[in-house]
């Protein structure tokens, strides 16, 4: 019923504003039925491939570098789990902008310093940034997960002849990971959101190519309402294929 409502509500703005008189409402620069609309259109929809790429390669890397550091997070060893905590509160603390700055443009001047050559494009530099940035609280969904896991769990894999890493791979991590899926799904939908911010740094992504067509056309009411729709699409069809995977494994507690 909420979804009808609002697909009515939609279609009663758009078509109420193409019909309104001029200089108050700009629709037809998203107009299908015109060349020009059209033409807008595509190239908004365009964005929708380097977004979702930028997005997967971050959320990848930052469930990698997240396990890395969640791990010997919970060593117990004081001297062991330092490291792990300073990496977590310091990256926690560093907003996304400012840490996209920084991997953009003053990594390759540190690795050009170390006599490395290596140019960092928009696309990386945001993946990057992205998966440092979202990496923190990756390490602390993993420390939860883990840590709810009851243990006898690990006693048991010890009486056994386990060592701590086949305990973590055989026994722990395979349980703690039902228990996990629903926030590392929020995190990727973070990502998601979050990479808007590469347009800053001039990748072609969703938000970019709205900024794009919001210079030339001079309408950001009606450009940055498609650019939320598109969002909006996007999260949900992801938020539905998490639930999926979820009932798979088993990770929907729904009776």
């Amino acid at each position: 019923m909420k979804k009808k409502a609002f697909i009515i509500f939609v279609l009663f703005v758009v078509v109420g504003g193409c019909s309104s008189p001029p200089g108050t409402w700009g629709w037809y620069v998203i107009d299908p039925s015109t060349q020009n609309g059209w033409n807008n259109i595509r190239f908004l929809l365009s964005g929708f491939s380097a977004t979702i790429k930028l997005s997967v390669l971050a959320a990848l890397l930052s469930i990698l570098i997240g396990l890395v550091v969640a791990l010997p997070g919970m060593s117990l060893s004081r001297w062991v789990r330092l490291p792990s905590r300073i990496y977590v509160e310091f990256i926690r603390a560093i907003p996304l902008l400012p840490m996209l700055f920084w991997v953009f443009y003053g990594l390759p001047v540190i690795l050009k310093s170390l006599g490395l050559n290596i140019p960092i494009d928009p696309f990386w530099g945001a993946a990057i940034a992205l998966a440092i940035s979202d990496s923190a609280f990756t390490a602390e969904i993993y420390r939860g997960g883990i840590q709810s896991i009851e243990k006898g769990q690990t006693e048991a894999a010890r009486t056994v002849g386990l060592n701590y890493l086949q305990t973590m791979r055989y026994v722990i991590l395979p349980q703690a990971l039902r228990r996990i899926l629903p926030p590392l799904a929020n995190q990727f939908i973070y990502i998601v959101k979050m990479s808007a911010f590469a347009s800053v740094i001039g990748m072609q992504e969703l938000t970019r190519r709205a900024n794009e067509v919001v210079v030339s056309e001079y309408r950001p009411l009606e450009v940055y309402s498609l650019l939320i729709l598109e969002y909006l699409v996007l999260v949900l069809n992801i938020s539905s294929g998490v639930r999926w995977v979820e009932r798979k494994m088993g990770s929907d507690q729904r009776r």
